[in-house]
Formats: C-alpha cells, structure tokens, sequence
C-alpha cells in the first residue's frame, strides 16, 4: 500500500523510520511539507498532488491543530483516500463528521494514535466494547503534566523550574498551556468517551489544569497520604454520561501514583470484564509513530475497519461526576470546611460546580489550587 504523509515533524518523521525499517506492506511515496523544507523527493508542498495520486491509498495526517488539518482529511475521504490521524485536537473537534464521511466514501478512519501515543487505547475499547459496556474511565493522558508532577514531588523543586527543564528536554513546548491547562488532556477526554460510550461527546466539559501547583501544595497531600495527578474522567450511567478533566489526589498506594516522568496510565471499567489498566508511554515520535503504523498495518491488510457508532442518544449530565474536594485559596468558600492549614474541604460536588467554585475563588485570589479527592478503596 502506498500512503502519503501530511508533515514531518517528529511524529511524520517516525512513521518513516518505522515503515522503512520493519515494514514492508506500506511504502510512504508521498511528504506533504513546507516549501521551504522540501529536502526529499517524495515531498511536496502542494495538497492536490497528493489528492489527486490515485495511487495513494491512505493519508496519514500528523501535523498539528485544526486547519488546514481539517480540510486536508475532509479532501482526502473525499477522495476515496483512508485516513490515520494522530491529531487529537482535530479528532475531537470534527470526529462526527469525519466517520460520516468516511461512511459516505466507502473507506475508513484510524485514530488510534490521538489518546495515548503507543498504548492501544483505543482499540482496547473497541474490543471491549464488542461483549461489554464501558462504564467508567480514566487516565493520566499527557506525559508532559505527569514529568512536571513527578519531578515537583521526588525532587523537591517548584513547578516553573520543573516547567523550564520539561521545555529544555522537549517534553514541554515553548507556550505549555496546552498541557498545564489541561486542553490536551480535554480533547483526549471527548475521544474516550466518543469512543467508550457510543456518543457524539459535547465539548463544554469541565477543565482544571496544574498551573497554580505548588510545591507545597504537594506536600500537604503528601501529609495525608496523596498525591496529585491530572486526571481525565468519564463515566455512564443508563441513558446519561458525564466527563471532566482535573487534578486527582489519589493514594500513594495507587498504581496512578506511581507512574513516573512522561508515562501514561489509563483505566477502564466495564461491565464483565470488570477493571483493565493500559501503561506506556503516551507520546514521542517512536511511541506515536508505532500507533500510527499499527493503524496502517490494519488498513493495508483489511483485518480491521473502524467503524465507531456515535449514534447514542445519551444526556450529558454533569452531576453524575461527583467528589470532594481540597481547595487552596485565601478566598471565602462558601459550606467548606477545614482540612489543613491553608487548604479548605468541599464535600460531594459534581465536577462542573467544582470548576465553577475554582474560577470563583480565582477572581479573589488567583494562585488558588483545588484537587478532587479519589475515593480509596
């Protein structure tokens, strides 16, 4: 099979190396790059050549963003072209009508590389979802918060100095606020529960990141036997689901608590088959390049045709997601009680209200830091 890759960044580049080097089913005969970077005779920096290549099987898009990544896949089903994708921002936004359109051409859509880098994620909930019902979910979903986090707690340093060596190693990027602020984490969310729960998920989820994490913040859940972890959540009920993105103090005794530098863990529940956990890396060329890969190898072979059915009527219900909650702030929280010195308990709040409270006690002071409070157990 040939196939044609859209950029050649770091991810573009594994792909490469992965199928020249250990693959012979697919051959990459086409690079969509920037004019100015054209080094290698299978580039070019014009679209249509690449569109109107019948000899092109399938496109693999890993550039980035929503356009022109959006365009480009639409453009590419349209011709009758399979997609892989490792672009979660541009699956979580246009998943919808990327399978209708899929659908509509005859060919199929892979994004198995846009939650979790090298970890079979999604297509462990595929499979499980083929006897059982996905109930619940979790994850530690972005290497990036996860190194800052975990060099914060076993080095005993501050978050910007922590933040300043993830960009100097490449684990961060220049503006991290993708990261800290959880939206990477978010459009990961709203795949997994897409994928998980059958439904078109809605994009106004609840969405805390670590900015405001402080090192002695760290320390006070250390006292109580936590730690913290920027989780995304998902979980479904009968006809409802509810999905949020926020920091997570779970149990030292945790397998979460555990995962070091830029790993991943993900989690899910569901009705037989009961708790699974996946663990890996989640990101890097290599990683990601192999889900990728792993994608084209299906495709090429005809084993495995996505067709991900989103078509579940479910409500959105935010209720459903519910915790207690530390918060760290200098404003006035209205029903919180103590729970260490400078830190406040709220008990059983639903995510979103949480998220609200948060933004609240922001406007007062705006270093102020909440966690929810896994259940233990």
């Amino acid at each position: 099979m040939k196939i044609a890759l859209l950029g050649y960044g770091t991810v573009g580049r594994g792909v490469d190396q992965i199928i020249s080097e250990r693959v012979s089913e697919a051959e990459v005969t086409r690079i969509l790059e920037l004019p100015d970077r054209l080094t290698d005779a299978r580039m070019t920096s014009d679209y249509d050549d690449i569109v109107d290549d019948s000899s092109v099987e399938l496109v693999v898009e890993c550039m980035g963003g929503l356009e022109p990544a959006h365009a480009f896949i639409m453009r590419a089903l349209a011709a009758h072209k399979h997609v892989v994708t490792s672009n979660k921002a541009v699956v979580a936004a246009h998943l919808a009508e990327f399978i209708s359109a899929a659908a509509q051409a005859g060919v199929s859509l892979y994004i198995e590389a846009a939650v979790g880098g090298g970890i079979p994620w999604i297509a462990s909930i595929e499979k499980v979802r083929r006897i059982d019902e996905v109930t619940s979910f979790s994850g530690i979903m972005n290497g990036t918060t996860n190194y800052i986090v975990d060099a914060m707690r076993r080095q005993g340093a501050e978050f910007a100095d922590v933040l300043a060596r993830a960009q100097e190693l490449g684990y961060a990027e220049r503006d991290p606020s993708a990261d800290i602020d959880g939206i990477d984490v978010k459009n990961k969310t709203i795949i997994s529960a897409a994928v998980a729960f059958g439904v078109n998920c809605t994009p106004d989820l609840p969405v805390s990141g670590i900015r405001n994490l402080t090192k002695a913040d760290l320390d006070l859940f250390a006292a109580h036997g936590r730690t913290v972890k920027l989780l995304g959540r998902g979980v479904r009920q009968g006809g409802r689901y509810a999905a949020a993105v926020e920091p997570v103090a779970v149990g030292e005794g945790t397998l979460e608590a555990q995962v070091p530098s830029n790993f991943n863990l993900m989690t899910l529940d569901a009705t037989t088959v009961g708790e699974l956990k996946f663990y890996g890396q989640g990101a890097g060329s290599l990683p990601t390049g192999n889900a990728i890969v792993q994608d084209v190898l299906d495709c090429a072979s005809g084993t495995l045709r996505p067709t991900y059915d989103l078509s579940r009527a479910l409500a959105y219900a935010p209720e459903l997601l519910r915790s207690d909650y530390v918060v760290r702030t200098s404003a006035a929280v209205e029903g919180a009680e103590p729970f260490d010195e400078g830190a406040l308990l709220v008990r059983d709040l639903a995510a979103a209200d949480a998220r609200a409270l948060l933004a609240r006690a922001c406007e007062t002071d705006h270093t102020s830091f909440m966690a929810a409070l896994a259940q233990e157990g």
